[in-house]
C-alpha cells in the first residue's frame, strides 16, 4: 500500500447543561453539516464546526475526527487486495459515525459499481467474499459488513455508519471490491479506478460517573441516556448492577432498561435487561472481562418525563489463584523452557508434574486451592512470530480443579494466526476418565469447564476443544484475534464412573501466533502486509488454490494442467529460433544475439514463473524477469531500427542508446505501458522518417517492390497486431498459458518476416570467405610499414 498520512482533532471541551436535544438528533444534525462540508472538499471549516458545536446533558463531551488519507480499491482474490484502515477509538466514547467516502476516477464510461466494507473491533475483519473452504481445525466469526453502491453516471458514494456505545480499543475496517475474475490489466490503458477513504468523527464523556462497588449513586433521567462505567477487577466472577427506588409522577411503571457493555457489532456484547413494570431490577453479567471498565446505559421509555433513582453495582470475586512464593526457582524455569520438549511442537515425556511443582503455586498456603495456574513465558521470535511456554511440558489435568494458563496479547499480535495445540497422553489416564475438555476465551476464563456447553463468558464467545483416548490430538487456529488477555482453560470430564473426584490425565499444550495459517502450505505464500505502523499477514496461492490458508482447491489446476502450462510457456519460445536463423542468414548478427538473448531468457523466467510444483529457477527470479522484460523490449527496438536502414555507426549507437534508455524504464517500472509504447512509437518514427528520406531522394515508394509490402511487411504487422491485441486485451488469469505463449508466436513471426533484405555486397550469413580482405591487409601493411 501507498505511504497514507491521518490528521486528527483532539480534546476540544464543550460544557452545557440541561440541553433540549437529544445526543442523537444533535450528532445528527452535526454530521449533516460535516458531511455538506466534505462534499464541499473544505476540510478545515468542517473540523472547526465539529469543534464548536453544542451540547447537551450536564456531562462534558470531548470531539474527536481522524482521517485517513484515500486508498484505490481492487478487485478481491485475496486479501492483500483489501484496504485495512485501522483507527482507535478512547475509552468513554459514547458514539462513533464513519464517513464513508467512494469516489470513481474520471475517463471511462462505467456502469453500477458495489464497494464493500466490513468492520471489526480488536482485530482485522475476517471476511469471505469469494466463499471459500476454511482449513480444518478453523475457527472464524465473520465480520459485519456494508454494501456502498456507485450508480452508473454518479461519480461517488458518501455513507454514514454509525456504532453507538462502542468498545473503546482497536477498530478496523476493510474495503474492497468485488471478485476479481482474472482479466490482466496492462498499467497506462484507461480503466475505471475508485477511490476510499474513511474518516472517524467520535464524541466520548470526559467525566462518567464511576460506579462504586456497593455505594448507591442517585441521579435524575430525562429522555437523555444515563451513562455510567464500573471497574472489573481480576478474578471477578458475577457482576450485578441494581437499579432502586425508581419513581415517576404519573403511573407506577418507570419504563426503564439497564445495558451493560459496547457494542462490537457482535451478538452477546452487551447485556440487556427490560425494568418496565419494576420499581427495583438488577443486571447480571457472569464472568465479566477482567481489568476493564464498563459501560453501563439506563434508558427509559417514558417521553418527556422525569425520573429519579439510584444505582449501585457490585462485584463478586470468585476463584483466585495461590500467591507466587518468594523463592522461585529461576532456574529450574530455564531448565524448563530450554528442555527439548517444550519445542512448538509440545513433545510428552513421562514424568507427571504435580501442583507442589509448579511454577507460581505456594504449596504451603493456608488458602484453598481453587485452580492450578502455571507460569506461561511469552516468547517472541519474530514478526508476528512467537510462542507461549508453559513452564510445566506436561500439565496434570484433574476433573476437581481447572487448570488455567494465561496468554498475554499485545495488539500487534492480532494481525497474525492463534495456534493451540493439545496432545493426551493416554499412558496416563486416572480413575474415571473420559475426555479433557479445554476452553479458550479471551479477558476473563471459564472456571467450570466441565459444566460449561459452550464455552462463553459474560461478554465474549469462546472456543471449545477436547481430547479423548480416541482423538489424543486436538488443533486450533483463529484467524486475527481479538487484542486481550487469553486464558486456556483445561479440566478432565468424568464418564459415569464412581471414582470421579480421582479423574486425571496429563497433557501437553502448545500456544503460538503465527503470521499465516501453516505458513500457506505447498500452493501459497504468506506475505506480510502493512496499513500505517500495523502488519498483519495473508496468503497469496497459486495453482487455483484458493482460501485462507490457500487449502481449497476446488478450482485447483491438476498435475498434468500445470506441465500443459509449463510446456506451451516454455517451448513457444523455441519460435525465435526462425528469427535468430534469418539474422544470422542476412548478417544481422546483433540482432540475431539479442533474440537468442531473449529466446534464453524468457524460456526459464517461464519455467520459474509457474504457480505450481512444476517450477525450474536457474537462478533469482526478478533477475529472471528483468532480463526477459528487457529482452521482450529490446528486441522489437533493434527490429523497427533495422528496418530503418540506416548507416551502421547511427544503427548501432541507437541500439545501445536504446538499450540503456529501456534498462532504465524496466529498474524503475517493469510493467508500465510505455516501457513498450514507448520504444516502439519513437522506432516508428526513425523509420518512416528514413523511408519517407530515401522515397523523396529516389522518387518512388520506398520499399519500391510490391512483393516486398504483400509477402513480408503485411504479413509482419498484421502478425504484431495480433500479438499485441492478444497481449493487451485477450489475457486473464486462467486462460493465461495459452494467449501468452500466442503471444510468443505471433511476435517470432512478425520478426521473421519484417526483418530486412540482406544488403548486396554481405553475403550469406555476413562472413566473407577470408578473415579479412586482401586490400584491408595491404592498408595495414603499409600503415605498419610507414610508422616502423
Amino acid at each position: 500500500m501507498r505511504p497514507t498520512s491521518s490528521i486528527s482533532v483532539l480534546n476540544q471541551e464543550v460544557t452545557c447543561h440541561n440541553s433540549p436535544q437529544t445526543f442523537e438528533e444533535h450528532y445528527n444534525g452535526l454530521t449533516e453539516e460535516i458531511v455538506n462540508c466534505n462534499m464541499g472538499k473544505t476540510l478545515a471549516p468542517c473540523l472547526l464546526l465539529f469543534v464548536i458545536a453544542g451540547c447537551f446533558g450536564d456531562l462534558t463531551y470531548l470531539n474527536g475526527i481522524y482521517s485517513k488519507a484515500p486508498q484505490r480499491l481492487s478487485k478481491y482474490s485475496w486479501f492483500g487486495n483489501v484496504r485495512l484502515h485501522h483507527f482507535r477509538v478512547p475509552e468513554d466514547a459514547v458514539l462513533v459515525r464513519w464517513l464513508l467516502t467512494v469516489s470513481r476516477g474520471s475517463g471511462l464510461n462505467c456502469g453500477n459499481q458495489n464497494i464493500t466494507v466490513h468492520f471489526r473491533a480488536g482485530a482485522p475483519p475476517v471476511i469471505n467474499p469469494i466463499e471459500t473452504a476454511f482449513p480444518n481445525s478453523t475457527s472464524v466469526s465473520l465480520a459485519h459488513n456494508l454494501t456502498l453502491t456507485i450508480p452508473s453516471g454518479q461519480s461517488g458514494n458518501v455513507t454514514l455508519f454509525n456504532v453507538t456505545h462502542p468498545k473503546p480499543g482497536d477498530w478496523f475496517l476493510a474495503a474492497h471490491m468485488p471478485k476479481d475474475e482474472g482479466k490482466i490489466e496492462q498499467q497506462g490503458l484507461p480503466s475505471c479506478s475508485y477511490l476510499f477513504q474513511a474518516q472517524m468523527f467520535l464524541r466520548r464523556a470526559a467525566d462518567l460517573p464511576i460506579l462504586q462497588h456497593n455505594i448507591p449513586l442517585y441521579q435524575t433521567l430525562t429522555t437523555t441516556p444515563a451513562l455510567f462505567k464500573v471497574f472489573v477487577p481480576e478474578f471477578t466472577s458475577r457482576l450485578d448492577v441494581f437499579i432502586l427506588n425508581c419513581s415517576v409522577k404519573l403511573g407506577n411503571d418507570c419504563g426503564l432498561s439497564i445495558t451493560v457493555g459496547s457494542s462490537t457489532l457482535r451478538q452477546g456484547s452487551e447485556v440487556k435487561q427490560n425494568c418496565s413494570g419494576l420499581e427495583s431490577c438488577s443486571a447480571s453479567v457472569l464472568i465479566p472481562p477482567w481489568n476493564s471498565w464498563l459501560l453501563v446505559t439506563v434508558e427509559t421509555s417514558q417521553p418527556n418525563t422525569t425520573i429519579p433513582f439510584s444505582i449501585s453495582a457490585n462485584v463478586t470475586v470468585g476463584c483466585k489463584p495461590l500467591s507466587v512464593s518468594s523463592d522461585f526457582n529461576t532456574s529450574a524455569f530455564i531448565r524448563t523452557i530450554t528442555a527439548p520438549q517444550s519445542n512448538s511442537s509440545g513433545g510428552l515425556s513421562n514424568t507427571s508434574v504435580s501442583m507442589r511443582d509448579q511454577p507460581g503455586l505456594r504449596a504451603n498456603s493456608s488458602e484453598p486451592v481453587c485452580m492450578r495456574s502455571p507460569s506461561v513465558l511469552r516468547d517472541e521470535q519474530d514478526v508476528l512470530s512467537l510462542r507461549f511456554i508453559v513452564s510445566s511440558s506436561n500439565l496434570t489435568v484433574t476433573s476437581d480443579l481447572p487448570t488455567v494458563l494465561t496468554l498475554e496479547h499485545s495488539p500487534g499480535d492480532s494481525g497474525g494466526t492463534f495456534v493451540v495445540q493439545l496432545h493426551l497422553n493416554t499412558s496416563s489416564l486416572v480413575g474415571g476418565f473420559a475426555r479433557v475438555k479445554a476452553c479458550l476465551t479471551p479477558s476473563a476464563p471459564v472456571l467450570h469447564v466441565n459444566l460449561s456447553q459452550t464455552c462463553a463468558t459474560g461478554l465474549m464467545q469462546g472456543y471449545s476443544l477436547s481430547v479423548s483416548s480416541n482423538e489424543s490430538q486436538a488443533l486450533l487456529r483463529i484467524p486475527f484475534p481479538d487484542t486481550a488477555v487469553w486464558y486456556l482453560s483445561l479440566q478432565t470430564v468424568c464418564n459415569d464412573s464412581v471414582d470421579c473426584r480421582n479423574a486425571s490425565a496429563i497433557v501437553s499444550a502448545s500456544v503460538s501466533v503465527s503470521a499465516c495459517i501453516d505458513d500457506c502450505g505447498p500452493y501459497g505464500e504468506c506475505r506480510l502486509l502493512r496499513t500505517y505502523s500495523y502488519l498483519y499477514g495473508a496468503c497469496v496461492c497459486k495453482a487455483g488454490w484458493q482460501g485462507w490458508g490457500c487449502t481449497d482447491g476446488a478450482t485447483a489446476q491438476s498435475y498434468s494442467r500445470q506441465m500443459a502450462a509449463a510446456l506451451l510457456l516454455t517451448l513457444s519460445n523455441f519460435f525465435f529460433i526462425p528469427p535468430i536463423v534469418v539474422a544470422l542468414y542476412r548478417g544481422y548478427h546483433v540482432e540475431a544475439t539479442i533474440y537468442f538473448f531473449t529466446m534464453f531468457f524468457s524460456t526459464f523466467y517461464h519455467a520459474c514463473d509457474q504457480p505450481g510444483v512444476t517450477v525450474m529457477c536457474i537462478m533469482d527470479y526478478d533477475t529472471l524477469q528483468f532480463c526477459d522484460f528487457l529482452g521482450s523490449v529490446v528486441s522489437v527496438w533493434v527490429t523497427i531500427v533495422c528496418m530503418a536502414r540506416l548507416q551502421d555507426p547511427v544503427k548501432y549507437l541507437l541500439f545501445m542508446a536504446g538499450t540503456l534508455v529501456i534498462s532504465m524504464a524496466m529498474q524503475l517500472d517493469r510493467r508500465g505501458l510505455w516501457n513498450l509504447l514507448g520504444p516502439v512509437l519513437f522506432a516508428l518514427v526513425i523509420m518512416v522518417t528514413s523511408w519517407v528520406y530515401r522515397g523523396v531522394k529516389r522518387h518512388q515508394c520506398y520499399p519500391p517492390l510490391w512483393r516486398r509490402w504483400v509477402l513480408f511487411l503485411l504479413p509482419g504487422i498484421v502478425s504484431a497486431l495480433i500479438g499485441v491485441c492478444v497481449y493487451v486485451f485477450a489475457q486473464t488469469d486462467s486462460n493465461y498459458y495459452y494467449t501468452h505463449s500466442i503471444w510468443h508466436v505471433m511476435v517470432a513471426t512478425s520478426v521473421v518476416f519484417l526483418l530486412p533484405p540482406r544488403e548486396k555486397h554481405i553475403p550469406p550469413w555476413g562472413w566473407t570467405n577470408k578473415i579479412c580482405s586482401y586490400r584491408r591487409c595491404k592498408n595495414e601493411k603499409v600503415e605498419l610499414y610507414t610508422v616502423t
